[in-house]
């Protein structure tokens, strides 16, 4: 340990490390902004097939600079019913060759010009007032950080290669490439970024600090790592994300398992690509990590679905995801016959006045036993609400266009106006979440009788929406009119149980915050009762013509 100062070589690298993942996350967020934030966008529309959730993996996950953010926003989707689990496989796929770029870049080797990247970063940031400057400033000045962090971290890591621990470790790495796995695997699952992790590989090679040998599977490794974002990302969500996130797991594993098999063949590929492109030492890691991830793509991609088959026996139960993506909107109705198109929008009108009732129940349920699972399902419907709101409201103004007879142009124009209601509806129950986010969070305590007050007004109010939309689909008179009925019975329960609770806070039995809570979700669901009774106004408007 003579001559090799601990405390330096520790700060150095924990510091060159927060830098490098600092400068990756602010590129990663610059190159997102400055693709208009529709990430998620890319990864809806274009994954049709397996092949396709590929290329949107790559291109993803290059923008975000973050494999990890690319599969936790993929289980998201596959738990939002967005995405299916074969089309999630093909975007992982994507993600953990996309993940490679960043490795590459390194690899350039221009970390002696970080500084004045780092300073045309901050020009662009702070003396330019047009947004896609500012958005270009923050991708450079990330790029710049991320290599002032490497460089710190080399220099830190330079006595490493005369620490006599540090020699015999690697050469137990060499002699047991798994030993390289699990320590790959672990500083990975530490640090939850796999591109920081190699970074620091790629840097210890160019010091001389490890053996190719010894670097390859711990490069494995990382791969495996990684997949713990991923899979923490799951926790809580339907069986289809929690499935999509093993894929990930799975994948890398299998794909590390046949490395380490063929390792005595790999290392002597990769030290001959060295020498026959004449790659410095972070370019050659970067070689050896592209053609990991490239390799095991190209060998596991036929068996995706195999994959599919594999962890639904690995993780079985009920696929409970919410389809939220239209199923009756044929865009070839609207050309060819306007009647059946309307029909068709009716049928995804009623789809997501569904979705309003079930979320509204999961919401109920929520504000009774306070199980996070409610409010994640409920949130889950009022996404899948907005998500029709647009598709059918595109749909309908489309529509518009076309010739449409009297009753026709009636019939569409209470679709328009009851899917603005259905979607405020989804907007208010959303509230209602918050409110009992607040409440559990302030440990905000309701006495019985409120609890009571607010379960009667609750159930009275989904009786309500329900029956707005059996009267909006069988254009029912009396069902429209039993609304228009119980919403009144709503305002009355709003304003007598708004007195009851004053009394409460005046004879000292309820809280101040309390008294907040209640009023505003009794005034939430007489907002809701506003907008079903709006739905059987349509229906009753509708009669009269």
């Amino acid at each position: 340990m003579e001559g090799i100062n601990v405390q330096e070589i520790i700060f150095q690298f924990v510091g060159g490390l927060g830098i490098f993942l600092f400068g990756m996350k602010y590129m990663g967020d610059g190159l997102q902004k400055s693709a208009g934030d529709r990430l998620r966008e890319i990864l809806d529309r274009f994954t049709t097939n397996p092949f396709m959730g590929v290329l949107a993996g790559i291109i993803v996950t290059i923008l975000l600079q973050t494999s990890s953010g690319t599969t936790v926003l993929t289980v998201g989707l596959v738990n939002a019913g967005f995405m299916t689990l074969r089309q999630a496989i093909g975007v992982i796929m994507g993600a953990n060759i996309g993940t490679t770029v960043t490795a590459f870049i390194i690899g350039i080797e221009i970390k002696e010009y970080a500084l004045p990247i780092i300073a045309v970063g901050a020009i662009l940031l702070f003396f330019f007032k047009n947004k896609k400057v500012t958005y270009l400033g923050q991708t450079v000045f990330g790029f710049g950080s991320l290599f002032y962090g490497l460089k710190l971290m080399s220099t830190g890591m330079k006595p490493l290669r005369s620490l006599e621990t540090f020699q015999d470790l690697t050469v137990s790495m060499s002699d047991q490439p798994i030993l390289g796995v699990v320590i790959g695997t672990l500083f990975t699952v530490i640090v939850q970024s796999s591109s920081a992790t190699i970074g620091v590989l790629q840097s210890l090679f160019e010091q001389d600090a490890i053996e190719l040998s010894a670097a390859l599977p711990v490069l494995f490794g990382d791969n495996i790592g990684t997949t713990i974002t991923a899979v923490l990302a799951a926790i809580g969500t339907s069986v289809a994300a929690k499935r999509a996130a093993f894929t990930h797991v799975i994948f890398n594993v299998v794909g590390t398992t046949i490395f380490l098999l063929i390792i005595n063949l790999y290392i002597p590929f990769i030290s001959y690509l060295q020498d026959k492109l004449d790659l410095n030492e972070p370019m050659t890691i970067a070689f050896a990590h592209g053609i990991f991830n490239f390799t095991n793509t190209a060998i596991q991609f036929p068996f995706i679905a195999l994959l599919a088959v594999i962890v639904t026996k690995l993780i079985p139960g009920d696929d409970v995801e919410i389809d939220q993506k239209p199923k009756h909107l044929d865009p070839i109705f609207v050309e060819q016959s306007p009647s059946l198109a309307l029909d068709q929008a009716k049928s995804e009108v009623m789809r997501m006045g569904e979705f309003a009732y079930k979320g509204l129940e999961e919401t109920s349920q929520y504000l009774n036993n306070h199980s996070p699972k409610h409010a994640n399902k409920a949130m889950q419907y009022e996404e899948g609400i907005n998500n029709l709101d647009r598709n059918i409201t595109e749909y309908l103004v489309s529509l518009s266009s076309y010739s449409l007879t009297e009753l026709e142009s009636h019939k569409h124009s209470a679709l328009i106006d009851s899917v603005r209601d259905i979607e405020r509806i989804g907007d208010h129950f959303e509230n209602l979440i918050e409110l009992v986010d607040y409440k559990i969070s302030n440990k905000v305590h309701l006495t019985e009788q409120a609890q009571e007050d607010l379960n009667d007004m609750i159930n009275l109010t989904l009786i309500t929406v329900k029956q707005a939309m059996k009267a909006l689909e069988t254009m029912d008179r009396e069902e429209a009119l039993a609304v228009v009925q119980k919403e009144n019975q709503i305002d009355q329960y709003e304003r007598s149980y708004r007195k009851k609770h004053i009394l409460r806070m005046n004879e000292g039995v309820c809280t101040g915050p309390a008294g907040i809570v209640f009023v505003d979700i009794i005034s939430n669901l007489e907002r809701i009762g506003d907008h079903a009774v709006n739905i059987a106004e349509e229906v009753l408007g509708g009669k009269q013509s």
